[in-house]
């Protein structure tokens, strides 16, 4: 198995985190990984994504160009990196966010409510863990809801791991969505 995924949203929607947090939890699953971030001219409003690499074997290049996988959490995002995906790959949208559908149709896409899913569980903050939990349940082989759930702890700063009850339920109710 050998993946590459990008995760794109703007800033402040946690997309280098969850790149982060789903290299923690391949590596304590004892898989290869890599992660590149990458931020527009600003923290939170600007454009920021992360090339994430998972594989069974040693990666030989971190540098994502033509993903399996896209994570997309705003229409910029979406306008960008939806031509780069790989023929047959995966194009997982927040379609609270993303009104236009993908234009592709050589690639499966799957549409998430990932604000909704987040503001259910009362936080705002909360789509990429959406998205983490989707993504999850429909690659299998990238790492186990277990080791997603565990690797919170590591990732998350130790002021901040109060939410993680919080985030763990967001991630459960987007893995659910599908059978």
């Amino acid at each position: 198995m050998h993946k590459e995924i990008i995760f794109a949203g703007f800033g402040g929607q946690g997309v280098i985190l969850a790149g982060k947090i789903i290299c923690i939890a391949a590596m304590m699953e004892g898989k290869y990984v890599s992660h590149i971030p990458s931020y527009g001219a600003e923290m939170r409003g600007g454009t920021a994504n992360c090339g994430v690499v998972i594989s069974e074997e040693e990666v030989a290049s971190p540098v994502v160009e033509h993903p399996d996988i896209c994570i997309v959490l705003n229409a910029p995002s979406m306008v960008k990196f939806e031509p780069r995906l790989k023929k047959g790959g995966v194009l997982i949208y927040n379609s609270s966010l993303i009104k236009d559908k993908p234009k592709r149709t050589d690639i499966e896409t799957f549409a998430i409510n990932a604000n909704e899913i987040s503001e259910k569980h009362g936080s705002s903050r909360g789509v990429n863990m959406a998205a983490l939990g989707f993504l999850v349940k429909k690659v299998p082989e990238l790492v186990k809801f277990d080791s997603l759930t565990k690797a919170l702890d590591e990732a998350i700063s130790e002021r901040n791991r109060k939410h993680n009850p919080v985030n763990v339920a967001i991630m459960t109710d987007a893995y659910n969505l599908l059978p």
